[in-house]
């Protein structure tokens, strides 16, 4: 015997992966595990276990490492698991630690224990597990994480009884999973060969370009193809350039009219998508009659489920390079630019497309975007053109709480550059709490809260169906500065265009987190009109 625990074990492990930020909120069933917390270590503490775990993921993000996450027993398991939802949508590698009631006490059903531990995150985990002895938690650890790490990444779940992290173990060898596959030479040359007789290709980009570090290589693909660029519907991240000149815009996720975007292509290439994500239903054709749609994806489920077009099973940076050893280079004119729309007039409350504008002009050039403002997502993306890799996050889920405390992590693991969480009224207050966390870090972050005075995407999907009138929808009353000051955060609350541009700019120079509060108007149209972008 080596004389180590299973909690030696486990954080050696840890170290050597590169998971040495844990984000949790502490109980009585983890207290084993940090006896005498390494040095090396640093615990983030967030107020509410779905907080912890949306932090971890933007730390995840920031980082390129798994993110570590501890969560007090079957309760803090239930808080977390929106977000454990949305990491699981969004692909993001995290490695959950539970505490579990001790092992003799089991059988009891004692106070605080989990019942079936392993099956509660279900179905939204690659993998989940309680060891059946505790000599075996540090070789669990092992596994999880290398499957955490393999495409399609995402958080996998470990229940850890109490008194299993002072038992004697063994150390795990940290390994290295070379996690790149490609497609067969013929399958490649397949979509080669449609690329380069296509009379006009489409790409369409997914949250897997950018996850799988593509980018270069989709931009050196769309260049040599001629193709115009889409981004999928609703991705949680962007994935091309959209200051690009084949950049076209993002497909919206409504069956016809995305159809109707792709009206006029004759061989359509979605790399790291879903094939598609749709909010409403209508029914239509998938993509225009006669067109041909290959997908690229490293995820079996996703190719299987897909409704059209021939999938090719790969991850996104080695098919590409294939792609890119087979197609000729084509030259086709260049799309007209897509032109960012007008400034609309200043108004109190303010058009929401006015204060994107601002935020555009005035934010640090390497700012990255957080954004969960679901009734203002369109403008943001006509009017706020994500340039860079790595500079834009929202969730591909769904799930609000999400943005806030994600920015919150990606701020953590920030080089210098700032964060900035355009955030709506309604969205912030499901995890507020996130802003403690930031105050205790004074994090480089700055929130704009678009207040609208409701959930104005309810409202607006209302109106769609004929709804006019959504209960619990009006939110009226809120004093966010004054919640973000009683929990160490900085802000205040602008009602007059005038005063836009400096709050703006004082918000963005400050040293530490900052809150802005800005009135904007209320779109009353309905959601996914057939002219919406």
């Amino acid at each position: 015997m080596t004389g180590l625990t299973v909690r030696d074990a486990v954080f050696d492990f840890c170290r050597r992966a590169g998971m040495t930020t844990v984000f949790g909120n502490p109980g009585s069933t983890e207290l084993t595990m940090f006896r005498d917390f390494p040095e090396d270590f640093s615990y983030v503490l967030g107020l509410q276990e779905s907080i912890v775990v949306a932090a971890a993921a933007g730390h995840a993000l920031g980082t390129g490492r798994a993110g570590l996450v501890s969560l007090h027993s079957a309760g803090g398991v239930g808080h977390s698991l929106g977000a454990v939802f949305n990491a699981y949508r969004d692909r993001v590698p995290l490695v959950v630690f539970a505490g579990q009631q001790s092992r003799p006490m089991l059988p009891t059903r004692p106070f605080l224990s989990a019942d079936k531990p392993a099956e509660f995150p279900r179905p939204y985990v690659k993998w989940s597990a309680q060891p059946e002895r505790a000599e075996s938690v540090p070789g669990a650890l092992a596994e999880a994480y290398r499957i955490a790490m393999t495409p399609p990444r995402g958080p996998v779940f470990l229940s850890v009884p109490e008194d299993d992290w002072d038992h004697p173990a063994e150390p795990v060898p940290h390994r290295e999973v070379h996690t790149g596959f490609g497609a067969s030479p013929e399958a490649l040359a397949e979509v080669a060969a449609a690329l380069d007789g296509a009379a006009s290709p489409v790409l369409i980009v997914g949250p897997g370009v950018e996850d799988e570090n593509a980018l270069p290589l989709v931009v050196e693909l769309a260049e040599r193809t001629g193709a115009h660029v889409w981004i999928s519907p609703l991705s949680g991240r962007s994935g091309f350039p959209e200051d690009h000149p084949q950049f076209r815009g993002f497909l919206p996720p409504v069956r016809d009219q995305l159809a109707g975007r792709l009206e006029g292509h004759d061989v359509i290439l979605a790399l790291g998508a879903p094939i598609f994500v749709y909010h409403v239903h209508v029914e239509g054709r998938f993509i225009p009659e006669g067109a041909r749609l290959f997908h690229f994806d490293c995820d079996p489920e996703q190719v299987a489920w897909a409704p059209v077009g021939t999938s090719v099973l790969t991850t996104i940076d080695t098919g590409v390079r294939g792609l890119l050893e087979r197609v000729g280079k084509t030259e086709r004119p260049l799309p007209e630019p897509r032109l960012l729309p007008a400034t609309p007039l200043a108004s109190t409350p303010m058009d929401p497309g006015f204060v994107m504008d601002a935020i555009r002009d005035l934010k640090p050039p390497n700012a990255v975007i957080v954004e969960e403002a679901p009734s203002h997502r369109d403008d943001f993306h006509a009017r706020v053109p994500i340039t860079a890799s790595g500079t834009f996050l929202t969730t591909g889920s769904g799930a609000l709480g999400w943005g806030l405390p994600l920015a919150v992590g990606r701020a953590l693991a920030s080089g210098g550059e700032r964060v900035v969480c355009v955030i709506g009224d309604g969205s912030i207050m499901y995890s507020v709490q996130a802003l403690w966390t930031a105050a205790q870090h004074n994090v480089p972050m700055t929130v704009v809260v678009l207040r609208n005075g409701g959930y104005q995407a309810v409202k607006a999907l209302g109106r769609r169906i004929g709804v006019e009138s959504v209960p619990g929808s009006n939110i009226a009353g809120l004093d966010y500065p004054a919640v973000a000051q009683g929990l160490g955060v900085p802000g205040r609350t602008v009602t007059d265009p005038a005063e836009l541009p400096e709050a703006l700019s004082a918000g963005f120079a400050h040293d530490g987190p900052f809150l802005i509060d800005v009135a904007v108007s209320a779109d009353e149209s309905p959601m996914y009109e057939p002219w919406a972008r």
